[in-house]
């Protein structure tokens, strides 16, 4: 059995900027496992910030967590929606937007869905 782990956020092994300067994504892997902290930026949108970068027109990521402060609504591809906000746990299959609702950065924590998002 292994023992006890400690990554922190403080340091993490790899930082993927947004475009325009709209946030980053910190990722500290976990065995074999990155587990990732976003701060999306107020104006953030994945559909103007990400989409660059993925290439694809919806964000494909499948995401597992956890909304830390802040707020962001996201908009399935079949038109359902929901907004997440401090203390929400969220489930999102791929293909969706999503953005940041109001004039605070939404931080959010990610254990499935970041190991190739926003990578370059």
């Amino acid at each position: 059995m292994a023992g006890l782990v400690r990554k922190s956020f403080d340091s993490p092994e790899e930082v993927r900027p947004f475009e325009e300067g709209k946030g980053r994504l910190e990722l500290v892997n976990v065995g074999t496992v990155p587990v990732g902290r976003a701060t999306f930026e107020p104006g953030w949108k994945w559909s103007k910030h990400v989409k660059p970068i993925a290439g694809t027109d919806s964000c494909e990521a499948s995401h597992t967590g956890y909304v830390i402060a802040g707020r962001m609504k996201v908009v399935m591809n079949d038109g359902e929606e929901a907004e997440f906000g401090p203390g929400d746990y969220m489930i999102c299959p791929p293909g969706h937007d999503a953005w940041v609702v109001g004039d605070d950065p939404c931080v959010f924590i990610d254990w499935q869905g970041f190991a190739d998002y926003a990578k370059r």
